[in-house]
Formats: C-alpha cells, structure tokens, sequence
C-alpha cells in the first residue's frame, strides 16, 4: 500500500509590491529575503526594473500600470494572501490600480513604506506619486513606516520644534484613514535612535536603539516586510512593530558591505550564526 501523502500546512503568504533592486539589497529582493527568513511565503509584484548600485540608482524603467495590476490579479485568484507589503510602486497609474487592488481586499492587513529617495538621494517619488499615495494609499494603511523626512513631506508639515513635529505629523497621517504609523528616528539627531508608534488616539509606544556605525542600503524595505511578516503570524501592531525592529536590528549589526557604497543587511544572520556553532 503507498503510503499516504500529508501535504506540509502552507505558511502564510506576504504579498509584496515593489521595484527590482539588482544589488539585493533594497526593494523587491530585499522584501523576499526578510519575508522568508521570517518563515513566510513571499509572493511579489515587480513595479519598475532599475539600473543601481550599492551607491545609489542610475535609472528606473517603469512597469506598466496593467501589467501590475494583471501580476497581483492572477496572484490573489489563486491564493490567500496574509498580508500586503508595498514599497516603490512606480507611477500614479500603478498607485491608483494597487488602491483598487487593496480595496477589494479590505481584511488584509497593508504596510507601505512610503519609499519617496534613495540613501543617495535619488528621488524615486514624483509630487503626483505622493499626492496619489496621501489619496488612494495612506486610508487603507494598516501600518505606515516613513522616516522623519518621508513623515515630514507626506504630511506637508515643517516645524523647528522636531519632537512636536514628528507627533504632528503623525497626527495628520491618521487623521487621513492610516491606522498606525511608526516614523523612525535614524535621520534624527538624537544620541539614539529613537522610532515611535502612533496610533489615531496619539501616541502608542517608543523603542529605543543604539546607533550603529555606517550607512545602510534596505533598512526601510527590511523592517516594513518584516512588520507585514509579523501581521501575517497573527501579531498585533503593536508586538508586531516590536518584533520587527528587533528582526531589523540583528540585520544591521550584521551588515556587510561588498561595493563601494552602502552596508547590506544580512536577513540570514541567524543562519550564519546556526552555521558558526556547527562548525565549531
């Protein structure tokens, strides 16, 4: 008699919007390794291909908006999908279709890491492509993670007073629809860094971490997927933003940088690890 096949449970399924990064390092690549090393089944919607290094990006070829939408369709007809995570979407075009995408699908938790410039400084947001993002994305956002700069400029906000700002700004991206938004404190000046949870009623939770030593390619990409990870298991935001930073933490001390330009978190650095104990 042949023995009974017993299909292994599937686990759960993060659904990634974003562009191509050549490097690994940041976008689309940097989503499925954090996504996989978390235990998850990453599916992914490529928005734009890009011409990129560790230093920064040359150019953008732009996905059309169909093609986007046609990608995910197929995708969600066929499996269930535990959570959205979207990082570089491209053009207004694809931002409208994705929010359509989204709205038809309003249980599923979504993280945006509204991603508007390189570490470099190339801008990879249009004024168009922000505006669409305050419209269509940031009222179906489960959890927004922009740093202090991205928070600044989404909420149109500037002030002298940075603290109040940054609580401001939050407020404003709330009272848009978002959910909860977690603003990081990397570009800040304070002696750590300091990224605070906000909810619709205020403030929710604040961690605090040391500083580490150079310039990161991915971090953003890195923690967003791994909060959508933590969402999918079921999480609360809350235990899920937590989680997450720790998961991004361990990933920068143990960056590694094999350009001429930014560090490249390491996703896998439990397995280095697992691999360093059975060789001893």
């Amino acid at each position: 008699m042949p023995p009974i096949f017993s299909p292994k449970p599937t686990p759960p399924l993060v659904l990634s919007f974003a562009a191509s990064d050549p490097t690994g390092g940041a976008g689309i690549q940097a989503d499925l390794l954090t996504l996989a090393s978390l235990g998850c089944h990453p599916l992914s919607v490529i928005t734009a291909l890009t011409v990129q290094d560790t230093a920064g990006v040359d150019e953008i070829l732009v996905i059309d908006s169909e093609w986007v939408m046609d990608q995910a369709r197929m995708l969600l007809e066929d499996v269930p999908v535990a959570a959205f995570k979207l990082g570089m979407l491209g053009s207004p075009e694809s931002i409208a279709i994705i929010a359509e995408i989204l709205a038809d699908y309003p249980d599923i938790p979504v993280v945006l890491d509204p991603i508007l410039s390189s570490g470099r400084g190339d801008e990879l947001a249009t004024e168009d492509m922000i505006s669409a993002m305050r419209d269509l994305l940031i009222p179906q956002t489960s959890v927004l993670t922009p740093n202090s700069h991205e928070a600044r400029r989404l909420a149109l906000f500037e002030s002298d007073e940075e603290d109040m700002a940054l609580e401001a700004c939050a407020k404003h991206l709330t009272d848009l629809g978002c959910e909860y938004v977690l603003i990081t404190g990397t570009h800040e000046t304070t002696p750590r860094v300091l990224n605070s949870l906000y909810d619709a009623n205020g403030h929710v939770q604040t961690d605090a971490w040391d500083r580490l030593l150079g310039s990161y390619h991915g971090s953003g990409c890195t923690l967003a997927s791994a909060i959508a990870a933590n969402l999918a298991y079921g999480h609360d935001v809350p235990t899920a933003v937590r989680e997450a930073q720790n998961f991004t933490y361990e990933s920068l001390k143990a960056a590694f940088r094999p350009g001429m330009g930014q560090y490249i978190p390491d996703r896998f650095f439990w397995a280095q690890d697992s691999l360093a104990e059975g060789n001893a």
